[in-house]
């Protein structure tokens, strides 16, 4: 998503609600950071209407995005979560939401949680973030491919400055 988004998604009745009320604005709830992060993660390859068409769903199946309760999926969640048809049943996807949630976990302890994580490497330009999601994901073994599509409201230039909103990297300046 981009600056076209914000020209687009106002008075959509699927996207104009999300872009108006949630998309790029700061937050540091952990929780509402990992949502962002796992639906991002399950759009690759799918549009974002479709996504957000399937959102509760997904609020459903994963806990609410409660961190400590995905993190303690089992293999019987995982398969539970395959056969779940309001969401995108993906085995790759899904384990990567238990793998992440156990990464936001440790994140506590290095840096006292996501949001902590997010403003030590605060400001960078978008190549930058995209550099460091590539190695995270190479540390962890898993592909970047997209990683600046997965960055939504993260990152400056994720929204229309020109709009009355701005976006987190900025801090609204």
């Amino acid at each position: 998503m981009s600056a076209a988004y914000c020209r687009l998604a106002p008075g959509d009745p699927i996207h104009g609600i999300y872009h108006d009320t949630e998309y790029g604005f700061p937050t540091e709830e952990e929780s509402v950071l990992f949502e962002r992060l796992m639906l991002e993660i399950n759009q690759a390859g799918l549009s974002w209407a479709t996504i957000l068409k399937k959102r509760a769903a997904f609020r459903a199946a994963f806990a609410g995005f409660a961190v400590d309760s995905v993190a303690a999926f089992g293999p019987g969640d995982i398969d539970r979560l395959l056969t779940d048809p309001g969401i995108i049943r993906n085995r790759l996807k899904i384990e990567a939401a238990t793998e992440n949630a156990r990464r936001l976990q440790a994140l506590r302890q290095s840096h006292g949680s996501f949001a902590g994580w997010l403003a030590a490497h605060h400001p960078r330009p978008l190549d930058a973030w995209t550099q460091l999601f590539r190695q995270i994901s190479d540390e962890c073994g898993l592909p970047a491919r997209g990683a600046r599509d997965r960055l939504p409201g993260l990152c400056a230039g994720g929204r229309d400055t020109r709009t009355a909103r701005t976006s987190l990297m900025t801090g609204g300046r």
